[in-house]
């Protein structure tokens, strides 16, 4: 790496232990799953990132303060809104449930450590300015990001299964 090239920062916060079951070396296997959305979609220049392994509760009352939504999902994004200055840009959180993401995981029949890349990655998009509430177009675009970032991490296309 060149001496004036800065590298990602990915900051995985850990709040609920039944996360630490889901991957060996959970903060490296997040790490990935994000290094693996900004391959696809390259930000301009290093970033900063953080990644909340967290429970339904809590994810809750994010959802209840700031989407206007009095239910658990599997994951917010937060972008961060303030201007870049030196160092990494701030791209913003990435918070997920772990129950929402365990009930989904089992009525999918998907690994849960494949359930848990797709929602980084899905979160990590949202970071980077993707959004599948837009449209059909948007959510067709966004999903064939999500499956090219996945594939990275030789996880399955999540959307092949889905009956509808």
């Amino acid at each position: 790496m060149d001496e004036n090239e800065q590298e990602n920062e990915i900051d995985v916060a850990v709040e609920d232990e039944r996360w630490e079951g889901v991957a060996p070396d959970l903060d490296g296997f997040v790490a990935r799953a994000v290094e693996a959305a900004l391959a696809i979609v390259p930000p301009d220049g290093p970033i900063e990132i953080s990644i909340v392994l967290t429970d339904d509760p809590a994810v809750q009352e994010l959802n209840r303060t700031w989407r206007g939504k009095d239910k658990p999902t599997n994951v917010l994004s937060f972008p961060n809104e303030q201007p870049h200055g030196g160092g990494p840009r701030l791209l913003g959180d990435v918070v997920l449930a772990y129950d929402t993401m365990l009930r989904e995981s089992g009525e999918q029949s998907k690994p849960l450590d494949h359930h848990l890349a797709h929602l980084v990655v899905h979160g990590t998009l949202h970071l980077l300015g993707h959004d599948h509430e837009l449209g059909d177009a948007e959510a067709d675009a966004m999903e064939a990001l999500e499956v090219a970032a996945l594939r990275r991490l030789g996880v399955p296309d999540p959307y092949g299964d889905v009956a509808g």
